[in-house]
């Protein structure tokens, strides 16, 4: 049977747009199938297996409201965990039967990652939402330098499966960093592309483990990287860890694209409080200068629409209309007003009037 047709209904949609609303349809059809909703995206959990030490791959299958997505993309997931309904961004692999492999890697004091990694079990339903992300290959023309931390080898995996796919047009190297062996994902897969794909060079990188750990993005060596100058840097990983490779490569490569899954630490020098008025609802609030606009709102007790966390997705962005901003992960400041704000990679450094 047609997957498409399989877990949608058969009946007229227009008709039954007409007839009820989307919430009064949904709540009986997905009583017969639970991917039958009149416009709402929804995946279904189909199977699970383990990736490594901490971490399960989950393979979903979408309805068909979903729209699809390119490699190295990122979704938004709502998960369902004791009546509360959590939202967090994942980077799948698209499968060429039209299902979707995401890797959850289950973080200390992580409720979704925790619920996913453990208890997450075929049939489970997830809501999905549209892809974003710019971290996507349309045509290479350069060389590739992937480079991944922990949980950023996910949106990797995609990349090397379409290259792979695509008969891999141009040199790639992959730089994969975990703490330990049994925390690296993909190794048996990535070394059977190395395998049939001469043009794709793989080296880990484990820094917690051995007598001798493995040097860090900012330590390790480079040299034996043909044509580096000329290359495209893709990097993803924690935010320290991206931090520190677009210090490292950033203006000594062809170009340089990152995304971070965790925002470093703010650097000293932030120090300090400012006000933050909020425009539509006339409050004005004491915030840090240490920390994002979308943690210090949470802190006092507002809860902005969000999604990745990550700086992506833009669920976050509201407009500023007046005072100055420092973007977390490039260190970039911005002062013109009416121009859009994402909270959660945006620190506040001066008195700020915010569309919220």
């Amino acid at each position: 049977m047609n997957a498409r047709l399989a877990t949608r209904p058969r009946w007229p949609v227009r008709l039954a747009r007409r007839a009820v609303s989307p919430a009064l349809f949904d709540f009986w059809a997905t009583r017969i199938n639970p991917l039958w909703t009149l416009e709402q995206p929804l995946a279904r959990v189909v199977s699970r297996a383990a990736a490594s030490r901490d971490a399960v791959t989950l393979i979903l299958r979408p309805n068909g409201h979903w729209k699809g997505m390119q490699a190295g993309q990122h979704v938004n997931l709502g998960v369902t965990i004791g009546g509360r309904r959590f939202v967090r961004s994942y980077s799948p692999t698209p499968l060429p039967d039209g299902t979707l492999a995401i890797t959850v890697k289950a973080i200390t004091d992580g409720l979704v990652s925790g619920h996913l990694a453990r208890d997450a079990k075929p049939g489970d339903v997830f809501t999905i939402d549209a892809s974003f992300g710019d971290m996507t290959l349309a045509a290479p023309t350069h060389d590739l330098l992937l480079l991944a931390a922990g949980s950023g080898i996910t949106p990797m995996r995609a990349l090397l499966l379409e290259l792979a796919a695509r008969g891999m047009p141009v040199n790639v190297e992959l730089r994969y960093w975990a703490r330990r062996n049994d925390e690296l994902c993909f190794v048996d897969e990535f070394t059977a592309l190395a395998a049939a794909h001469p043009r794709l060079r793989l080296q880990y990188l484990v820094t917690r483990e051995g007598a001798s750990p493995d040097p860090r993005i900012d330590s390790v060596a480079l040299d034996d990287i043909a044509n580096l100058a000329e290359r495209r840097v893709l990097a993803c990983g924690p935010g320290g860890f991206v931090q520190a490779a677009r210090a490292r490569l950033e203006g000594k490569v062809a170009s340089f694209d990152a995304e971070a899954f965790s925002i470093a630490p703010i650097v000293d020098g932030d120090a300090g409080e400012v006000d933050v008025h909020l425009a539509r609802s006339g409050r004005t609030l004491r915030l840090s200068r240490g920390q994002s606009l979308l943690e210090g709102l949470e802190a006092q007790g507002v809860r902005p629409t969000h999604g990745c966390r990550m700086g992506i997705c833009n669920t976050c962005a509201c407009e500023r209309q007046s005072g100055s901003t420092r973007h977390i992960l490039t260190g970039d400041r911005s002062s013109e007003p009416s121009s859009q704000v994402r909270l959660c990679v945006s620190a506040p450094t001066t008195d700020l009037i915010l569309d919220l």
